[in-house]
């Protein structure tokens, strides 16, 4: 047996945890460093390694490298923008060993705005030829909404300056503030703009002068759930099929939504065609023996507040307000894990900072 392992190698361990990834980076980890310190075949020698091991832990783990400086390589590990995977990508640099020539970074850092540009598609975005103005709402006061303006927008390039846009902010931001500090965004021309211009540069100053009202406005906010009150609701869906939401009304009129900006939603599908889009009374039974497990990992006093759910067309919903995104995207996945044998599960975490997304259940 040996004999033959030292001709074909042995074979990598399966990764099932962070200690396991990283274990195997550290076996590989002085010729994933060449690659990055001669910046030679970097597609082939280290991506390609790392994306499938990555992928063994958990899709959705995308990365950035290079040299930091002169000895030292950088692997950034980035969650590209999605909610459902931040957490996942921090906890695994948190677990991350010394290794020396290395640094690990959770998320895209902030960048210095003198120092940073993007050059694609022939376009340029820096901080000469883009701008922003903040939109007031008299009715979502604490919204973060801001259109930002590119000099060379037109109907033509539209798609490709939105997209190198986005880049720049979140690169220009930092991953993590550009998804914690803007609420809605729209990209504009220099023609359509109605507000006076301010240059980009300005942004991350006013951002941090918003989130610290912010903070201060609902710093030590907690919603008393003892006066909750719970509506049945039915409808009748278009393609005959039945729709029943329990939603907590209460909850729904509460004038501090604001606090809690994070909505979280786990979707469960079951086989319910034989009952006009409703589960049998086993799923039933299971679905909500899960609802209440999901309530014990998130509960009120955390700062997770069960609005409700739906049931309809072949799925339940449960949905949350939420404090923060972190717990939520690991107890869904966890609950994926669990009940895949059973369920087909889906998640969603979206920024609501009004909960506008459950006006058509609030009583009015």
């Amino acid at each position: 047996m040996n004999f033959f392992k030292s001709i074909f190698g042995k074979k990598d361990e399966p990764i099932k945890s962070y200690a396991d990834f990283w274990k195997w980076f550290q076996i590989h980890e002085k010729t994933f460093y060449k690659h990055v310190k001669n910046n030679h075949d970097l597609e082939k020698g280290f991506f390609d390694k790392l994306s499938e091991k990555l992928d063994e832990l958990k899709n959705g783990y995308f990365y950035l490298t290079g040299m930091l400086d002169e000895n030292t390589a950088e692997l950034v590990l980035t969650a590209d923008g999605n909610l459902n995977n931040i957490a996942f990508v921090e906890d695994l640099v948190i677990a991350a060993p010394v290794i020396a020539g290395w640094k690990f970074t959770a998320l895209k850092p902030a960048s210095d705005i003198n120092e940073f540009a993007i050059n694609m598609g022939g376009y340029t975005f820096d901080n000469e030829n883009l701008f922003f103005y903040f939109n007031d709402h008299i009715d979502y006061p604490d919204e973060i909404d801001i259109c930002v303006v590119h000099n060379d927008l037109s109907e033509e390039n539209e798609g490709q300056i939105s997209i190198g846009v986005q880049i720049y902010l979140e690169n220009y931001l930092g991953e993590l503030d550009f998804v914690n500090t803007i609420d809605h965004f729209e990209i504009i021309g220099k023609h359509q703009a109605e507000k006076e211009l301010v240059p980009i540069s300005k942004l991350k100053d006013f951002l941090k002068w918003r989130a610290k009202e912010f903070t201060e406005k609902y710093e030590g906010t907690r919603y008393d759930t003892n006066e909750d009150e719970h509506s049945l609701m039915e409808a009748s869906l278009e393609n005959g099929n039945k729709l029943i939401a329990v939603i907590n009304n209460q909850l729904l009129n509460w004038d501090r939504k604001a606090s809690h900006p994070w909505i979280a939603a786990l979707i469960l599908a079951y086989d319910g065609n034989a009952h006009n889009g409703m589960p049998d009374d086993e799923d039933y039974e299971t679905l909500d023996q899960i609802e209440e497990a999901l309530l014990l990992e998130l509960n009120d006093n955390e700062g997770y507040l069960n609005i409700g759910r739906q049931t309809a067309n072949n799925e339940r919903t449960i949905f949350f307000a939420c404090k923060d995104f972190r717990k939520p995207s690991k107890v869904f996945f966890k609950f994926q894990q669990n009940y895949s044998d059973q369920f087909e599960i889906e998640y969603d975490l979206y920024k609501d900072k009004y909960w506008q997304s459950f006006e058509r259940f609030r009583a009015h």
